[in-house]
């Protein structure tokens, strides 16, 4: 009887060990239980796996978090997730999803457009426009009619695009780009805004994140943004210009061939912030989140000045005396 019993006992064993095997076969890579496609969702840079896999479940994608965190660590794969925006098209597994946000695609139909912070609305255009593999259908519209498409209620496009990684079909349409990007950063904008400071001079999200593209264009070194905004912010408040190149520049258009001359700074234009007080009617550029935190979050300070010193890094004065010998130092130098 005891010679009979082991090998019964092995079978049912490797029974067992196959039932698991198949079970765990099954769950990784039979498709996700998706509702409605398609489904947008957003690894934001910087996230953990564990962050990461509670938005995929919020988003709708996951059914349970702790299998898809133990899947990423298994294969290795929970320190390669890639940042950016996805769009699930078509049903996946859990082992496909895992794949698609660990090499930044889904399969070869898919298409990478990576917007860069601190371009204009013109710029996008033309990368949009000359993009191999998005249908045009924004190429003969104006710029209030692709706004009135993709459902924005302000007047003026600039700005209005969240720089970041976009992921797409091959043959997907501009214009579900530009509405991507533009919810995109209509969800950054106003959860930033939320927690903005209230002494803030700011009114509005708008007008947040037309200070936010110009703190993005005066920003050489990434760790200078929070006083650039905190500069900006006092001057604000005093009711000091601004006086900040971008904007006239900017406001220059077509005519500024890379060299900024005293006239310039004189001529008058609505985004000469030498010549007029307050912000500009519209933001200057495609400012990156960490610009509007900037903004919202200045650090309390008493700057009203500030030099570029050649490096990339700014200088920053308190008063008018000290802000011209920084400029004696670091820019009229031999």
């Amino acid at each position: 009887m005891m010679r009979r019993t082991k090998p019964n006992a092995l079978g049912k064993l490797l029974l067992v060990l196959i039932l698991i095997m198949a079970f765990i076969s099954y769950h990784l890579f039979s498709d996700l239980p998706l509702g409605q496609l398609p489904i947008e969702f957003e690894v934001a840079q910087g996230s953990s796996l564990k962050h990461t896999a509670a938005k995929l479940k919020q988003a709708g994608v996951l059914e349970t978090e702790w299998s898809f965190v133990a899947l990423a660590r298994l294969t290795g794969k929970a320190t390669q997730i890639r940042f950016g925006n996805y769009l699930l098209d078509k049903p996946i597994s859990r082992y496909g999803l895992l794949d698609m946000i660990s090499e930044g695609k889904t399969d070869q139909s898919q298409i990478q457009i990576r917007i860069i912070e601190g371009t204009t609305f013109k710029d996008l255009r033309k990368l949009m426009d000359a993009h191999p593999k998005l249908r045009h259908d924004s190429a003969s519209l104006s710029e209030a009619e692709l706004l009135q498409r993709i459902g924005a209620s302000e007047q003026a496009a600039e700005g209005l695009f969240f720089p970041d990684t976009y992921y797409f079909s091959t043959g997907s349409s501009d214009l579900a780009v530009y509405k991507r990007a533009y919810h995109t950063l209509r969800s950054h904008l106003e959860a930033a805004w939320e927690q903005h400071d209230p002494q803030s001079p700011l009114t509005s999200p708008y007008e947040a994140l037309i200070l936010a593209s110009i703190v993005e264009k005066e920003t050489g070194k990434a760790s200078d943004r929070p006083m650039i905004a905190t500069v900006f912010l006092n001057r604000l408040k005093r009711g000091m210009r601004l006086q900040t190149d971008p904007t006239v520049i900017y406001g220059m258009g077509e005519t500024f061939d890379g060299n900024l001359r005293r006239r310039d700074l004189t001529a008058d234009t609505p985004y000469n912030t030498y010549t007029r007080y307050g912000l500009p009617p519209t933001p200057i550029a495609l400012p990156g989140l960490e610009s509007i935190r900037a903004v919202m979050h200045a650090p309390q300070s008493k700057e009203l000045y500030f030099v570029a010193k050649g490096d990339g890094s700014s200088h920053f004065s308190r008063s008018l005396i000290e802000h011209n010998q920084a400029v004696r130092q670091y820019q009229l130098r031999k």
